[in-house]
Parts: C-alpha cells; sequence; structure tokens
C-alpha cells in the first residue's frame, strides 16, 4: 500500500495499526451467548438470547412452506443501544423519550444484515436469535465494534441450540465469520480504527464490514469534507481489509 505517513496519531499507533482489542467469551452467567468486545476505550456488551420460535411474519411463511413441502427457516436479528453515561455527557434513554432514534434504529439494522450474511436462515431451523448489543462506553467504532463481538455471541448461541437439541448438531449455520472495522482520511492520511477524537475530526470516514474470508457485507462511507477519489478509496479498502483480517483471526483463536 502507497501510503505516506504524515500524520501523528494521539494515541502513539502507525496509521494501519488497530487500538487495543479485547474479546471477552461468557461475559455474563445468563444468555445463550455472552461478550464484552472492547476497541481501545470502546466497550460493548453483546448479548444473544435462543428462541425455539420465530416472528410471526415468519412464522406464517414457514406455516405456508410446511403445506408446499418446502424448508422453512429461522431468523436472526439485533438490537443496539447505548447506555446514558456512554459518552462524556450524559442522555436521557430512548425508553424514556418513548422515541428510538434513526442512528438507533440503523445500526441496529446494520448489524442484523451483517450476521445474516454469514447465516444460513434453513440451517438454523424455525428459531430465533437475537443479539442485543448494548454501549457501556463510546469512544469512536461502537458499531464496528458490536458486530465483531455480535459474531461471537451468535457462534455461541448457535452451539448452545446445538448442545439443546433445537439445531441439527450436523447443521452448517454459520458459512463464514464476520467483522467491521473504520478507516477514514485525517489530514489526507488514511487511517484505520477511529476513535472518536479522529472520527469527529475525518474528512472521509466508512465502515467496512467483511467476511472471514475476505468478502465484503457492507461498505458505508461518506466524505465530510473534500470528496474522495479512486486511489483514495482503494487505500481505504486495503486498510480494511488489513483490520477485518487482524479481527477474523483473534475471533478464530477465542476457539482454540
Amino acid at each position: 500500500m502507497s501510503v505516506e505517513i504524515n500524520v501523528v496519531r494521539q494515541d502513539g499507533r502507525n496509521f494501519d495499526e488497530l487500538r487495543p482489542i479485547k474479546i471477552t467469551r461468557n461475559y455474563l452467567n445468563v444468555g445463550e451467548g455472552s461478550v464484552l468486545v472492547e476497541f481501545g476505550n470502546t466497550k460493548v456488551l453483546c448479548e444473544a438470547t435462543f428462541e425455539n420460535r420465530v416472528p410471526r411474519w415468519l412464522y406464517e411463511e414457514n406455516r405456508h412452506a410446511k403445506e408446499r413441502h418446502q424448508p422453512v427457516r429461522g431468523w436472526v436479528t439485533a438490537e443496539y443501544a447505548m447506555l446514558p453515561r456512554a459518552t462524556e455527557d450524559r442522555n436521557q434513554r430512548e425508553s424514556v423519550k418513548g422515541k428510538i432514534s434513526g442512528r438507533t434504529q440503523e445500526i441496529s439494522r446494520l448489524v442484523g444484515r451483517s450476521l445474516r450474511g454469514i447465516v444460513d436462515i434453513y440451517e438454523l431451523g424455525e428459531n430465533q436469535i437475537t443479539i442485543d448489543c448494548d454501549v457501556l462506553q463510546a469512544d469512536g467504532g461502537t458499531r464496528t465494534a458490536s458486530i465483531t463481538g455480535a459474531y461471537i455471541a451468535l457462534k455461541d448461541a448457535i452451539q448452545w441450540g446445538k448442545d439443546s437439541g433445537f439445531v441439527n448438531m450436523g447443521a452448517q449455520v454459520l458459512k463464514d465469520s464476520v467483522s467491521a472495522i473504520s478507516v477514514g482520511i485525517i489530514n489526507g492520511q488514511p487511517m484505520l480504527d477511529l476513535p472518536y477524537v479522529e472520527d469527529s475530526s475525518a474528512e472521509t470516514d466508512m465502515n467496512v464490514v467483511m467476511t472471514g474470508s475476505g468478502k465484503f457485507i457492507e461498505i458505508q462511507g461518506t466524505a465530510e469534507g473534500e470528496p474522495f477519489d479512486h486511489s483514495e478509496l482503494v487505500n481505504l479498502l486495503k486498510l480494511a481489509e488489513k483490520g477485518n483480517k487482524e479481527l477474523a483471526t483473534l475471533q478464530a483463536n477465542l476457539y482454540k
């Protein structure tokens, strides 16, 4: 990657270096999968709930599928939220406001899409797994940390479903792993894994969701200042590929 280093990061990292990453499985005593994921000072608790049922809309679809002797499918979804003091100033709980913000809905859907991108919902059977991603402390990259941790919670919940007899033991529910990382351009310098102080000042910022095998699931990129050109886009995607490859290795090492 031909990138000239011309910006010193506040935390001393190289432009292509992840923050310290820590993933703790079985963080809670409840839930069919629970994970604390830490990207530097960003901390997200991901908890999986396995249910031997599906949403009403899918129940009706499956009922008709059974009548036609077709396979039925399960569902994987996610919900994202931030604790009131996840940031420097306290934010009122959305449950108290009585309205979920557009940002919360958008990230919840992103996490759900990212997980479904690597799940065979027919192999899951007529079951639903919900991943709750609660941000305990926010310092940039909360959605990318949520996706990275949610995959581990999902994997553990699927194994719980197999051990409990709800999912066929030989079912190949997971087709791949999934992780996500942020990249951005600051003072002309592409950088990997942005904390808040960098994200808030980036000319361009991007969130990239990838599978462990190196395929893209979603790319969210915006020019906050000057538009970016093709070469800058290529450099950002190369950085994201590098970061996601390292995250995939960390995820895999949890099961060795």
